[in-house]
């Protein structure tokens, strides 16, 4: 389901973060000059650096070499504050890497909601019931893992089945009881770090009705669709039946948002409004019914597939998505040689076009794969 950027040299693609924007934009002059490798601004040390990381063994050596190189350089400029900020953040995501390394294999779904939720909410009842039902589908639920609608997730998913990504707040939360002690627990400082760990390992987001951070969530992740920064998911927003919040939130945005052309139409595909458990499985169910996973490889969009269009589906997509072609046609192709030296889903079927950087129509373009027979 991962996005990834195709280089020459580049490894394995890392899941969810990754924007899906082409090669023309991320190898801008620009954008190369922020890339190109400065070194620690010490000639001698950049050649300790070396020496050092060439000790060691690992895969991305030239990585980890930036890495030190950047520190470097950055203690020469720094507060003590500011290298406290990247020193705990770079902890963060290094202990969150590796506790989710383990289920890179394994689908997962994110679910946000309301802390202040009780048991007796039918909110509650519908977030513990489809987590129930998606872990029985063999995934994976992620929370914040805190009260309410986080551990309603995990209630219903079980410890065994559960990720908790809680945050740690001014006014002391302890982890909910389901999750609490389990060895995939992960406490936070930062939000930003939380939300990357909470993008990355997703497959798909569920989001009931919550407050400004519900909200938050489930806005950022919109926009990092729209803009092409992140993987196109399955976005649910889950409500229980006769509760019209999501209803009401999405009047809103046609009425206030996409009617006064500060969002476009297409863009409410990125998301989906379900009134129950099984509406909600049925939308991320069917976005992997034939669709896998996407890559760019140079400026052309790869997408990988369970089931390859006939020639006439070609033809019929090719002409009712041709606003999202920049140039050529959809194509069949074979795997390419980037993708095979990454070992990157050779087993499926694969289309390409050079598109256009419209992310609605994209999900549409999932969409119309997704109902192909």
């Amino acid at each position: 389901m991962d996005i990834a950027h195709e280089k020459p040299e580049s490894p394995a693609a890392v899941p969810g973060v990754e924007p899906l924007e082409p090669r023309s934009v991320r190898t801008s002059p620009t954008r190369q000059r922020l890339r190109r490798r400065t070194g620690s601004g010490d000639r001698q040390l950049d050649e300790k650096i070396r020496d050092l990381v060439a000790s060691v063994d690992v895969e991305d050596a030239d990585l980890l070499e930036d890495i030190v190189e950047t520190a470097f350089r950055m203690a020469r400029g720094a507060n003590r504050g500011e290298m406290k900020l990247v020193a705990r953040s770079l902890r963060e995501l290094g202990r969150a890497f590796r506790i989710f390394a383990p289920y890179r294999g394994v689908r997962k779904v994110s679910i946000f909601g309301s802390a202040r939720t009780v048991e007796a909410d039918s909110e509650y009842a519908v977030a513990r019931d489809f987590s129930r039902a998606i872990a029985q589908r063999g995934w994976m639920v992620i929370t914040g893992a805190g009260p309410g609608i986080m551990a309603a997730g995990h209630e219903g998913a079980g410890a065994k089945a559960s990720f908790g990504v809680g945050i740690k707040l001014p006014i002391e939360q302890s982890a909910n009881g389901f999750i609490a002690g389990d060895p995939k627990l992960i406490d936070f400082k930062y939000f930003f770090t939380r939300k990357i760990t909470f993008m990355k390992e997703s497959d798909a987001f569920v989001l009931l009705p919550g407050g400004y951070g519900t909200l938050d969530e489930g806005f950022e992740l919109l926009t990092l669709m729209q803009t092409g920064k992140t993987a196109i998911r399955p976005v649910v927003l889950l409500q229980p039946p006769g509760n019209d919040y999501w209803d009401t939130w999405l009047e809103f945005i046609r009425e206030h948002v996409v009617a006064r052309a500060l969002a476009s139409p297409v863009d409410l595909s990125l998301f989906e409004v379900a009134g129950s458990v099984e509406a909600a499985l049925a939308v991320i169910e069917r976005f992997y019914s034939n669709y896998d996973s996407a890559r760019y490889v140079g400026e052309r969009l790869v997408l990988r597939l369970k089931r390859a269009p006939s020639p006439t589906d070609l033809e019929r997509l090719n002409r009712e998505f041709a606003d999202t072609i920049e140039r050529g046609r959809i194509e069949p192709i074979s795997i390419t040689p980037a993708e095979a030296k990454d070992a990157d889903a050779p087993e499926l079927a694969r289309i390409a076009f050079f598109p256009v950087s419209n992310f609605g129509r994209i999900r549409q373009l999932i969409d119309a794969l997704n109902q192909l027979p």
